[in-house]
């Protein structure tokens, strides 16, 4: 079981960072959305996600705190974890995502999946969680998150799939003709 769950885990990590090959730091930056999603602040903000569901969680607190975001930083601003400041580049966001994951890696494999744990920031009695549920939990934000990254990358240049080797996207398709078939049927929609 644990296996399986780092597998699907590994694997959403690594067709994240997949949405950001080839971009340059403005078009990984660039507010997407009108609540400002972008492609390098969704890897920053996974990054924050694992260092505390699969560190803090089961009392291992990240070996370098000043690139975990202080909860005084998310008091003045909510959304920290969501774009990478002036002095983050890309690689250094991917940098830390890439150390992050051999870090939540080494909690996964040290502990069994029944093992305790408690979420500092979930109230009483749901702050108790067991590793199973707090991978399930990560696993299903960084599965959300990567749909997000998805639309975001298509929008960009039009790149899309699952991953760099397997899209899971017919290449014959007629995108167009797929497009035109779609509205028209929208538009023939009982109102």
């Amino acid at each position: 079981m644990k296996t399986i769950l780092r597998d699907y885990l590994q694997s959403s990590r690594e067709a994240l960072l997949w949405k950001l090959d080839g971009l340059s730091e403005r078009e990984l930056r660039l507010p997407r959305t009108p609540t400002g999603m972008n492609l390098l602040g969704i890897v920053k903000h996974m990054a924050q996600v694992e260092i505390g569901y699969l560190g803090d969680t089961f009392g291992r607190p990240w070996p370098n705190p000043a690139e975990v975001i202080a909860d005084e930083v998310f008091d003045s601003d909510p959304q920290a974890d969501w774009y990478a400041t002036a002095d983050e580049s890309a690689a250094s966001v991917c940098d830390l995502y890439r150390r992050v994951w051999a870090f939540a890696d080494e909690t996964i494999e040290s502990l069994p999946l029944d093992a305790r744990g408690r979420v500092p920031h979930w109230a009483p009695p749901q702050d108790e969680v067991t590793l199973h549920r707090a991978i399930v939990h990560v696993l299903v934000e960084l599965s959300r998150h990567l749909g997000q990254a998805d639309i975001l990358r298509e929008g960009i240049d039009g790149r899309i799939g699952m991953k760099v080797d397997n899209t899971n996207i017919p290449d014959d398709q007629d995108w167009d003709a797929y497009v035109a078939k779609l509205t028209a049927l929208a538009d023939r929609t009982i109102r």
